[in-house]
């Protein structure tokens, strides 16, 4: 079924498009430190092999401005300066060809310091992103609201905006995360009705490992089923690799990507003669290099395997010792177990170059 997207204005990252009908992109972050060009380079890189859209990187002195041309050398998605304070900060990357700008407006100083800001960013074409969580919501917010609540949190992203706009700026994203899911929920939800502004989605602080992505997965992919959410970003405490796997795994499984392959697996029961955990670990890590829209299927036993997934493309059952391959349900030979990755791995690789994709 054809998602529909909330209606939202476009901003234009480095070339890149964020809303106004624009696929929702995926974005992480460097956590090398900003005096380690190097390292963060080589970082960045990895991260955009990865597939990652766009790359923030913080930049918390005047000293560190060097490193965004070097990002903007080294990479061709947009570079994102993270900024916090210093105003100057923010003209210096600007200057130094920076992509987008991410600030709190509230804690850059003064109605002149925010409209320099705006008006260097208007004049680079940089849009700039309000990052507001709830450990930046203003004292006067927290005391009407009793806290970081949803409401709080969407008032301070829209209050901020309301600064931008006073100095004639538009180009802005709103991000607003919180710890809590719900939280981040509602407070987009809310904030989406109040605005046509791209939303950047994300729990933030969502910590490492399984709960993370439970979190994120939650929270993000609730509001995207919505229609919410421009582009996203995953925060894990752990390699941001894993963020930009998380994020385009999440994309896939809404169908917000149209280029990407999606695996079927049943959670296995009595009836699994055959080591289906580790066949499917293993076709999931083959679909990783397969760039197509192809549905794949490894199912325990061939008493319900093609029928529970004959909306596959393709697709293996076991049996005992051996199996059959598939195709939209209808079984098409058996194999030895042995064979059956290969003869699905084949049977891909010839339907996806016949449709002219990548494998």
């Amino acid at each position: 079924m054809e998602q529909t997207r909330r209606t939202t204005r476009q901003v234009v990252a480095g070339g890149l498009a964020i809303g106004g009908g624009a696929p929702v992109s995926v974005q992480s972050m460097l956590n090398i430190p900003a005096a380690d060009i190097a390292g963060s380079v080589r970082q960045a890189k990895a991260l955009e092999a990865a597939g990652c859209e766009m790359i923030r990187a913080a930049v918390p002195t005047r000293a560190d401005v060097p490193l965004i041309a070097a990002l903007k050398k080294a990479v061709r998605c947009p570079v994102v300066a993270d900024i916090h304070f210093d105003y100057r900060i923010a003209l210096d990357c600007v200057a130094a060809g920076v992509d987008k700008i991410r600030i709190n407006p509230g804690n850059i100083g003064d109605e002149s310091k925010v409209k320099a800001v705006a008006n260097a960013c208007r004049s680079a074409g940089v849009p700039i992103r309000i990052g507001v969580n709830s450990g930046s919501v203003e004292p006067a917010l927290l005391q009407k609201y009793g806290g970081p609540t949803p409401e709080a949190l969407a008032e301070s992203a829209l209050s901020h905006a309301a600064l931008l706009e006073q100095a004639d700026f538009h180009d802005i994203v709103l991000s607003i995360k919180s710890s809590r899911v719900a939280d981040t929920f509602a407070a987009n939800r809310l904030a989406a009705q109040q605005c046509d502004y791209p939303l950047h989605l994300g729990v933030t602080e969502a910590g490492p490992g399984q709960s993370a992505l439970i979190k994120t997965a939650a929270g993000v992919g609730g509001l995207l089923l919505l229609g919410l959410g421009d582009t996203l970003r995953v925060s894990l405490t752990a390699d941001p690799l894993q963020e930009v796997a998380a994020g385009r795994a999440i994309l896939e499984n809404l169908g917000l990507t149209h280029n990407a392959p999606r695996l079927i697996a049943c959670p296995t029961c009595g009836r699994t003669k055959i080591d289906l955990i580790a066949l499917a670990d293993r076709v999931e890590a083959y679909l990783a290099n397969v760039t197509a829209p192809i549905t794949v299927a490894v199912m325990g036993c061939v008493v319900n395997g093609p029928g529970e997934a004959k909306e596959a493309d393709v697709g293996i059952a076991g049996g005992d010792g051996c199996g059959v391959l598939f195709k939209k349900g209808t079984v098409v030979r058996k194999l030895p177990e042995e064979q059956l990755f290969y003869a699905l791995t084949e049977e891909i690789e010839r339907m996806v170059e016949a449709n002219g994709h990548a494998v």
